[in-house]
């Protein structure tokens, strides 16, 4: 789990092709890999990436053929930064949302504006995806959690403040740019809830279920 605060801009080393599966070498940056093992997750541009060999100043991780259908990792050439961070720990502020790393699909860029110091944009999610995307609802893009601020359709707009901008690959995002796409985790669950609730309509559980959401206010 992560939470979509980025802590460092990494770099890729090497990209080998195995298949329809990749691994990539990863130069790590600013990020603290002290207490980093074999096994261990990190963010790697939004995709929760296991660790099978760790340097000093990176590691390696495998990615399989689904998570490359889903991402952009099938795009990437040697050089590209990324945003990375660490999975949490019960002691890590939850500065952004619940990031499960588990990427849904690409979205593009259609418009990049400087509004006063923020970078504001509009981007086209696929359009499966758009009844995940609420305003004010939270987002994951290239790993950074973010709010949106405006939603027409599947697509939607985002502003990045100068913090985030600096610390993260967003910076350099522009118009005709594909990202990954992360919808909320709690949006996917309530729906999949939902929807078993309607089928069972009759069952013990699923009333359960419906008792829950009512008490959530989200059958309001």
């Amino acid at each position: 789990m992560f939470t979509g605060i980025i802590e460092s801009v990494g770099t890729l080393r090497k990209i080998e092709r195995r298949g329809d599966d990749i691994r990539l070498t990863v130069a790590s940056g600013k990020l603290d890999l002290g207490d980093v093992r074999l096994g261990d997750s990190i963010a790697t541009n939004g995709v929760c990436l296991t660790v099978v060999e760790c340097m000093s100043d990176g590691y390696v991780a495998d990615i399989s053929a689904e998570t490359v259908s889903l991402t952009g990792f099938a795009h990437y050439q040697v050089g590209r930064k990324v945003n990375l961070e660490k999975a949490v720990t019960p002691t890590t502020r939850l500065g952004g949302h619940m990031v499960s790393g588990h990427v849904d699909g690409i979205a593009s860029v259609d418009d990049r504006q400087l509004r006063g110091k923020a970078i504001e944009f509009w981007l086209t999610a696929p359009v499966e995806l758009a009844r995940y995307i609420a305003h004010k609802g939270s987002i994951t893009i290239d790993g950074v959690s973010l709010t949106v601020n405006e939603v027409q359709d599947n697509r939607f707009r985002l502003t990045i403040v100068p913090h985030t901008a600096g610390e993260t690959t967003l910076v350099d995002m522009k118009a005709g740019d594909t990202v990954n796409l992360e919808v909320d985790l709690i949006a996917r669950h309530l729906e999949r809830l939902m929807s078993y609730a309607g089928d069972k309509a009759q069952t013990p559980e699923s009333n359960v279920t419906m008792d829950l959401l009512a008490r959530s206010g989200f059958l309001r």
